[in-house]
């Protein structure tokens, strides 16, 4: 009588969340495909990640296709920054569709209600809460000159010196940043929360987000600084239960963002920054 061979299988219940875990890597792993190296791989990759979900979960997958439907779209179009009157309403447009199409879907087609914009009505902000509001503006203040000028990062945004061109940035960044917590944080994060860990899910999403955020122009070592921004405002999105919150968090980093670009072309217009303009 032969001992039979040690089984490796995994359990059934691990087996089918290393299934999930794979297909929901795929298709954000689509992200860096389509807007870091710019290929057409990332559709491949979104296509494996919806069949294996299929294969495991109609629930999952819908929620993944939630999350690969504006992917998809906004690789149609450029994400660089560019103030023409024309590339801010097209952008502005696909990025619009790309939080109320997923939106509308699970509202009032697979009527679930998975993407949510919650805030917290009549519970006033927390002491603790109010203090990272001042440190990330002490924290831009310090950090972000260092990036955007050393790196030479700036460079990627245009150079603005008509009224009618500043007030372009200035709205441009900060809707993209509204944006950023509507899309990434209460749609991608969210999708995913409802089937993974808050760890596993803030991964995933900090993928899709750094990867946007690299083609919009932070690139060179920006990385260093936009994963752990995705990684904190999910984090603090789970705690607070407040969009309103982390999108104030996020104005407040831009504000400094948007301060810094004007800096970099014109010093002499802000020169409220320790780091020496370019």
């Amino acid at each position: 009588m032969t001992a039979s061979a040690p089984s490796f299988t995994l359990p059934a219940t691990q087996w089918t969340q290393a299934r999930m875990f794979l297909s929901a890597l795929l298709v954000v792993s689509s992200a860096p495909l389509f807007f870091v190296f710019h290929t057409s791989w990332g559709y491949l990759t979104v296509v494996a990640g919806l069949a294996l979900a299929f294969s495991i979960s109609w629930r999952f997958a819908r929620d993944l296709l939630l999350i690969a439907i504006p992917l998809v779209g906004i690789e149609q179009i450029s994400l660089k920054a560019n103030l023409e009157w024309g590339n801010i309403a097209l952008m502005g447009t696909v990025l619009v569709l790309a939080v109320a199409v997923p939106y509308s879907l699970s509202r009032w087609v697979f009527k679930d209600h998975a993407i949510t914009f919650p805030g917290r009505p009549g519970q006033p902000w927390t002491r603790l809460e109010w203090i990272w509001l001042g440190l990330v503006l002490i924290l831009g203040w310090l950090i972000l000159p260092v990036y955007f000028i050393g790196s030479g990062s700036y460079l990627n945004w245009p150079a603005v010196a008509e009224p009618s061109e500043i007030a372009r940035l200035f709205v441009g960044v900060g809707f993209v940043g509204i944006w950023d917590e509507l899309f990434f944080i209460c749609t991608i994060f969210a999708l995913l929360r409802r089937h993974f860990p808050l760890w596993v899910a803030n991964g995933l999403q900090a993928i899709v987000f750094v990867s946007f955020l690299w083609e919009l122009g932070y690139r060179s070592w920006g990385p260093l600084l936009t994963i752990p921004f995705a990684l904190i405002q999910a984090w603090i999105f789970e705690k607070s239960k407040s969009v309103y919150y982390v999108i104030t968090v996020h104005l407040l980093f831009d504000v400094v963002v948007f301060l810094v670009l004007i800096y970099a072309y014109h010093p002499q217009w802000a020169p409220i920054f320790l780091f020496p303009a370019p």
